[in-house]
């Protein structure tokens, strides 16, 4: 496996002449030393890192299988890595560096929504696949990019009425104020609404608050059933330790769509987490064989890795999507892996089997909705191959290859 590390553009390295070693050509059998450059973008670094050390350890944990196996096409994978260190001014920046410098053969990167339309249109541009495996608001309809990560449709839909059932019909909301969170905030709105209910307030905030003081004097004072959050990051963990301080821990069920991806469970105190409710795509508790086998070879790997999450397993599966895509279209033509890829390409992963959808270029994919006990979670159901549109969405990219644009719901239609 060759890993370059790039944190710096200045960084001098010499990736290709290791490849050619000798050594290397040796132990993995490739049929030729000329690597296919795939390029990663994640935040190691910054406000994001505690998302993104682990999809790095993914990334390099995928690439280092598909080496072992003898590469793709008979050629070694060399993974090229840029910290875009929680700042949206270096996605765009090693964007440009992977596309017209490196010329990487596909990107696996992003991790916030804002982070993914920083660089989206800079790979559409210059012609070089996608893949964003980060779950998100959903909606992104454009050839060129494939999500993998989770969608409201396949969680939210699926959290919002087990959450009412256990508690009652008036929900309020809090979430992140950017697209993410604003737009997540829709889709709890429309699931409260199809399913008998009513939101009584939705708040946003910067993801630099720490200060929920006036927040929860107002929850109180609306005495809602049930409260939704989408809150993000380190910052708004604060929330949730401020709720149980103010002795409304039990008192008003909590349902997130975010709590947990950076191991919240087990770094808050088991008074602040216990009970949450969540829905994802993966937890570190799935029992599955794939799941054991996946978290047993990075914690091998990694012996200090932190809990792997969703957004852990959705970047493994990517990448192994992807391979899968080139294998079948025995290329790496671009358009030929986008259409490899649409014909309903399948990986069997850590989250169960993973099916590209061609219409979309999104997954098909399970869910598993579970609740926190003992500061880990507790899988309660499995939903099994759910499908990542909502009827409310309307990409169709088979009908409609040119389209390149986010579908947002209208909650008000």
């Amino acid at each position: 496996m060759t890993i370059t590390r790039r944190r710096f553009i200045k960084t001098s390295l010499s990736a290709t002449a290791a490849l050619a070693s000798p050594a290397i050509s040796t132990r993995y059998a490739f049929g030729s030393d000329d690597p296919i450059k795939v390029g990663s973008l994640l935040d190691q670094s910054g406000a994001i890192a505690s998302s993104g050390v682990t999809m790095v350890s993914a990334m390099e944990q995928g690439v280092a299988e598909i080496n072992e196996a003898g590469g793709l096409l008979g050629r070694p994978l060399q993974l090229i890595q840029y910290d875009t260190q929680s700042n949206i001014q270096l996605y765009s920046q090693y964007a440009q560096q992977l596309a017209l410098k490196d010329r990487v053969d596909v990107v696996h990167g992003g991790i916030t929504s804002a982070s993914r339309e920083a660089i989206r249109p800079t790979f559409d541009r210059f012609k070089v696949l996608y893949f964003y495996n980060v779950l998100y608001e959903g909606g992104v309809c454009d050839r060129n990019t494939f999500c993998t990560g989770t969608t409201p449709a396949q969680t939210v839909e699926k959290l919002v009425p087990y959450a009412m059932k256990n508690s009652g019909k008036k929900a309020y909301i809090l979430a992140a104020d950017y697209n993410y969170g604003q737009i997540t905030a829709k889709w709890m709105t429309k699931y409260m609404r199809d399913n008998g209910g009513e939101v009584l307030s939705v708040d946003f905030f910067p993801l630099d608050v720490t200060n929920f003081g006036p927040t929860i004097s107002k929850i109180q004072a609306a005495k809602p059933d049930l409260i939704l959050s989408a809150l993000v990051g380190g910052n708004h963990v604060s929330f949730y330790r401020q709720w149980e301080s103010a002795g409304m821990k039990g008192q008003i069920p909590i349902a997130s769509t975010t709590f947990g991806l950076v191991n919240e469970p087990s770094t808050v105190d088991a008074a602040v987490s216990a009970d949450i409710y969540g829905c994802y795509g993966y937890y570190e508790e799935l029992a599955t064989p794939e799941s054991q086998a996946f978290v047993q070879n990075l914690k091998k790997r990694w012996a200090d890795i932190p809990y792997i999450s969703e957004l852990t397993a959705t970047t493994y599966e990517g990448l192994h999507l992807w391979a899968e895509g080139v294998r079948k279209a025995g290329s790496l033509d671009r358009m030929a892996v986008i259409e490899a890829l649409e014909s309903g390409i399948s990986y069997k992963g850590p989250s169960g089997e993973v099916t590209l959808d061609g219409v979309t270029h999104h997954t098909v994919r399970n869910a598993y909705l579970a609740q926190v006990k003992d500061r880990k979670w507790n899988v309660l159901e499995t939903f099994e191959a759910v499908q990542p549109s909502d009827t409310a969405m309307v990409c169709d990219l088979a009908k409609n290859p040119a389209d390149n644009q986010q579908y947002v719901i209208d909650i008000d239609a």
